[in-house]
């Protein structure tokens, strides 16, 4: 099945202030891991082994209330050897339920939450993470010095369950890199992360599609995003910034995740993906 056909992407994305040394960042999106899920378990602990310098998590990691200690046993070997930072997304404090996939093709296919209880441990699981000495980026601003690099972190809330508040402006330090970070890409937070600079967006939510149709591409972005950038390697507002046409855009990053809903369990022609992104300096 491809939902088990874990794949390492890479990119080189020309980003970095001059000077700055080459940067490794391995970007991890959309586990949705359910205790059971041992070669989804054993593949991300693997994911040390690419050395990276720093670890993205950009959300919905898990998919079962009894998730919380597999998930951090496969985290577990980045956290120990990874400067890492994360934000939260709808599926890290609510369980998934079923519903009709069909809805994903309406222009909003979110569903009024009977009870708006959080059933998931993202309290727990963000206290873990930040345990280890990754950043919690969830509407506030951070750093992250790796190896005599600085990096300005910035990120939101889950923006699909429209919890995003963009942190309050601050001035970039000389020859800092800008990073923003959010789970889903909604227009408004691409559009504040490019107003504030950031030299790099990471994001994920969109599952790349997950039900591609070859040669035509993804179905739907479940978010305001455009089809064209459901996953990959992009640019915002514009073009990627490093070929005509992207002057004045942002540099973006949008990971199709490693994972599905239990109640919808299949891929087609979106395998699922993490991603090695080696940031160089910008010519």
């Amino acid at each position: 099945m491809e939902t088990k056909l874990f794949t390492v992407r890479e990119a080189t994305l020309p980003v970095l202030p001059a000077g700055m040394a080459d940067l490794r960042v391995l970007h991890i999106s959309d586990l949705h891991l359910t205790p059971t899920q041992q070669r989804k378990i054993d593949w991300v602990r693997s994911l040390a082994e690419l050395r990276p310098d720093v670890v993205v998590d950009t959300g919905d990691n898990m998919a079962h209330r009894q998730a919380l200690a597999p998930l951090l046993h496969a985290l577990e070997p980045l956290l120990a050897s990874s400067a890492g930072t994360f934000v939260m997304g709808s599926n890290d404090y609510y369980a998934p339920h079923a519903k009709n996939p069909a809805r994903y093709l309406l222009p909003d296919a979110r569903v009024p939450r009977r009870n708006p209880e959080r059933d998931l441990p993202a309290e727990e699981l963000a206290r873990e993470l930040r345990s280890a000495g990754w950043k919690d980026l969830t509407n506030r601003r951070d750093v992250l010095e790796v190896g005599g690099r600085r990096i300005e972190l910035a990120g939101v809330d889950d923006p699909h369950l429209d919890l995003d508040v963009f942190p309050t402006p601050a001035p970039r330090s000389p020859g800092a890199f800008r990073l923003g970070v959010a789970h889903a890409p909604y227009r408004r937070v691409l559009n504040a992360m490019h107003d504030d600079d950031s030299d790099l967006i990471l994001a994920g939510h969109t599952h790349g599609g997950q039900l591609c149709v070859p040669f035509y591409g993804a179905l739907v972005t479940n978010c305001d995003l455009d089809r064209r950038r459901v996953s990959g390697v992009h640019g915002w507002p514009g073009e990627r910034p490093d070929r005509p046409g992207g002057e004045g855009s942002t540099m973006m990053h949008v990971s199709a995740g490693a994972g599905t809903s239990p109640y919808a369990p299949v891929r087609f022609a979106c395998r699922p993906e993490a991603t090695l992104l080696t940031l160089t300096a910008a010519p």
